[in-house]
């Protein structure tokens, strides 16, 4: 019979050796990753962090024209300045057309984009190049050039649009819905072509193995789109519309050039053309700071919640 030898006893230090941090298989440590974006992260708090900072402080101080000029001191106001705004019917009445304004303008753009997207995939290569090349001069025009451009259109005495459409002298900028919608539509126009060549890329490199299947199966291109390339796209979709919905919500430009700084009586006013009235208008930094906040709440809560809503599907961004 065969004697095996006992194994040796551990060595009474082991539990004190020291235990190190795991490595990656290319042998970096978990912090590498972080030391390569810490020159990025510097920047952005530098150029984020601190403003944000300032603008809550504002909006929790009294300051107005007497405080900056040091003719009074600056007092501590806590929710003084929030209460006072809660409490003013107007910001309410903005705050709902702001919110009403930019989901249409989302869902416009969205829609346009979406569809040229498709578009751009069914046509040959120069009316492919010439659509692309339409939209990304309309997207690279300057704000205030496209408003001024797009009220002399619809202008009621030298527009074209009018002795097109046989309206005569009618004015887009008077009532509030028809102001409305034509800073709506300048909006859309030089928002699209970010939806469109983003989700033209995120097409292109759908498989197409995939969409000649849905074809052979008897699909429409309605139902192609809906239930094999917008699931394939969720994660560009979800991209496009978060910024959608923070560039329409915080609009300035097109308002204040197009509807002349909010609109007859401030019927056209949305929270930022609000906030700049308040602060720099009225000389009531901190009111117009409050503001600021409230839509940086608004903004955040929004993009968390669609961030939220896409992890319980399951997707990756």
């Amino acid at each position: 019979m065969t004697l095996t030898a006992p194994a040796p006893p551990a060595p009474a230090d082991t539990a004190k050796r020291p235990v190190r941090r795991p490595r990656s298989r290319t042998g970096t440590s978990a912090w590498t990753p972080w030391l390569y974006l810490l020159p990025a992260l510097a920047v952005l708090g530098a150029l984020l962090v601190y403003p944000v900072y300032q603008l809550g402080l504002i909006s929790f101080l009294e300051y107005t024209q007497a405080q900056v000029s040091g003719g009074e001191p600056t007092s501590f106001q806590g929710l003084g300045n929030y209460t006072a705004l809660f409490a003013d019917p107007q910001f309410r009445q903005v705050l709902l057309a702001t919110v009403v304004f930019a989901a249409a303008c989302v869902a416009g753009t969205l829609a346009v984009g979406c569809a040229l997207a498709v578009l751009l995939t069914r046509v040959r290569v120069l009316p492919r190049l010439a659509l692309m090349l339409a939209a990304l001069g309309a997207w690279a025009t300057p704000a205030v050039t496209g408003s001024t451009v797009w009220v002399f259109l619809f202008d009621a005495d030298f527009g074209p649009v009018n002795k097109l459409l046989g309206l005569g002298d009618f004015s887009w900028t008077y009532g509030r819905y028809s102001a409305f919608a034509l800073v709506l539509l300048e909006v859309v126009w030089c928002s699209f072509p970010f939806v469109m060549v983003t989700v033209y890329a995120g097409i292109r490199a759908v498989p197409t193995e995939v969409l000649e299947a849905a074809a052979l199966d008897g699909a429409s291109q309605w139902r192609i789109w809906r239930s094999v390339t917008a699931p394939l796209l969720r994660p560009i979709l979800a991209v496009v519309t978060i910024q959608s919905v923070i560039w329409d919500f915080k609009v300035f430009t097109q308002i204040y050039v197009m509807t002349g700084g909010g609109g007859i009586a401030g019927q056209n006013l949305v929270l930022n053309v609000y906030a700049y009235q308040q602060a720099f208008a009225s000389s009531r930094y901190s009111l117009g700071a409050a503001i600021g906040v409230v839509m940086l709440l608004i903004l955040l809560a929004v993009t968390l919640v669609y961030l939220r809503l896409l992890r319980r599907q399951g997707e990756e961004l």
